[in-house]
């Protein structure tokens, strides 16, 4: 198995995975089955995303005892549940996060709007359904919540969250709020973890001179350059180099508290955040 962390759980979560949001559906099957041949066993869906049928093929084929991955090595990130368990043809899940700390109106269209293109929103508090959790999942927990949502579900429930899944790269290092989940006892996981750029006028974080400099040092691709720094505060090897103190601040120092990963709306020509107004939206506080 790849490199892990130890949740409080005492369950191992592998510190590198695969995130299929944003995924060509033609190419998702080989591109899951790929992962699992050179030895990545972490894999982070959604029912959202509309590829789960996808993925249960590639572990109908090769999960399982005398293939290429042992199910005791497999662990599976975020999605709906029941309908996900279906999807993925499983019969239990690792890791079940709850998605965003505020929910859109229930119904059979995953995105409902407003007639001025606004996002219709139930009131649903995330303290009522997190305290009702439960299902063949072995732990639960986050993601897009700030650090006073963390504290808010930690003080109506004994059901701890393992882990807070966030949006985080070199430049939105998140060190406050990495922190407060230190203190509270919750792993951080980073998605977009080499940037995920989709407009031309937003920087590219695989393209600044410092990463592009340590990737021809070290024979590496930028990416890798970014994965390592990802992991590296940690002590746990992954990838056979390590950056000295010097080179690590030198990427710590892109940070620009940059976030490319908010959901926007165009109106008029003009892009603004989408849900902002909700009184639950988790960007609105520092961290």
């Amino acid at each position: 198995m790849a490199a892990s962390c130890v949740l409080y759980t005492g369950q191992k979560m592998p510190l590198i995975g695969l995130g299929i949001w944003k995924s060509e559906p033609s190419q998702l099957k080989a591109t899951v089955k790929y992962t699992f041949s050179v030895g990545y066993c972490h894999i982070d869906c959604a029912a959202i995303y509309g590829s789960e049928p996808e993925i249960g093929e590639a572990l109908k084929e090769d999960v399982g005892p005398g293939k290429a991955v042992p199910w005791e090595e497999l662990f599976d990130v975020e999605p709906a549940l029941q309908k996900t368990l279906a999807d993925l043809q499983l019969e239990y899940l690792d890791l079940y996060l709850m998605h965003w700390p505020y929910a859109f109106e229930q119904g059979d269209n995953p995105f409902p709007k407003n007639a001025d293109g606004t996002i219709c929103c139930d009131s649903t508090h995330y303290k009522e359904p997190w305290k009702t959790l439960k299902g063949p999942v072995q732990v639960l927990g986050l993601s897009n919540f700030n650090s006073w949502q963390i504290d808010n579900v930690l003080s109506v429930t004994s059901v701890h969250p393992a882990v807070l899944q966030v949006e985080c790269y070199s430049y939105l290092t998140q060190n406050e709020l990495i922190a407060n989940c230190q203190a509270c006892g919750l792993e951080v996981t980073a998605y977009s973890p080499l940037g995920s750029s989709d407009y031309s006028d937003e920087p590219v974080l695989l393209e600044e001179a410092v990463v592009l400099a340590l990737a021809k040092k070290y024979g590496q691709s930028p990416a890798q350059i970014l994965l390592k720094w990802q992991v590296q505060w940690k002590n746990i090897k992954v990838f056979d180099f390590t950056f000295s103190l010097e080179e690590m601040k030198q990427l710590n120092a892109l940070n620009k508290n940059w976030q490319y990963i908010v959901p926007m709306l165009m109106v008029d020509g003009k892009r603004f955040p989408r849900d902002a107004g909700h009184p639950l939206y988790p960007f609105n506080d520092p961290y």
